[in-house]
């Protein structure tokens, strides 16, 4: 049976929760962080648009529903700083979240808890480069606030580099701008020289 308007609009509510959680990244004019919602709208566009510039040879259709589902499980478990200690078990309540999203009556996406495990364990073409476009995009924010969050959080040159490594093997223009504005960063302070 179908599910109701009711239903439907219950869990589009419930998705509608990932506004409310709060990132490190500063957004442009450095006011305010972005939520995941923003967040998640913007790997959305920019794996497609790098997709498109690259002429990578992946389904965009897949790509574009993998940026979507990416953050969902930060409903129940918040957004984990890319640097934190607590990182290694974020994906726990995350996939536990997803989960019960899966499940409400109103969820018309049968596959969004396998795309999610996709984007959190596969190694397909999309995945990669939902994984470099997803370090590049707070990244570049950090670049243009003049490293505030990495500043404020006393973020290491030597934890960037290990966080970033993984891109040079399947986008080496990509983290060559990288590695070139990680010097920057260190030269103006912005990033700790460890």
């Amino acid at each position: 049976m179908p599910a109701s308007m009711q239903q439907i609009t219950d869990y589009l509510y419930e998705l509608g929760s990932l506004k409310l959680v709060n990132r490190k990244t500063y957004v442009k004019g450095q006011s305010r962080v972005e939520n995941s919602a923003e967040h998640s709208w913007h790997l959305a566009m920019a794996c497609w648009n790098i997709a498109e510039t690259f002429q990578l040879n992946i389904s965009h259709e897949k790509l574009i529903k993998l940026a979507l589902v990416h953050d969902l499980g930060e409903i129940d478990a918040g957004d984990t700083f890319l640097y934190s200690n607590d990182r290694s078990n974020a994906h726990i309540k995350e996939r536990d979240c997803v989960a019960r999203l899966q499940q409400y009556a109103g969820n018309g996406c049968e596959n969004m808890q396998n795309l999610w495990e996709e984007q959190e364990t596969g190694t397909s073409a999309e995945t990669k480069l939902l994984k470099a476009v997803d370090r590049l995009l707070p990244f570049m924010y950090n670049i243009k606030s003049q490293g505030k969050a990495w500043r404020e959080l006393k973020v290491k040159r030597s934890q960037v580099s290990r966080a970033h490594a993984f891109i040079k093997n399947d986008f080496p223009e990509i983290h060559k701008w990288m590695t070139a504005q990680v010097e920057i960063a260190v030269s103006q302070g912005w990033l700790i020289d460890e």
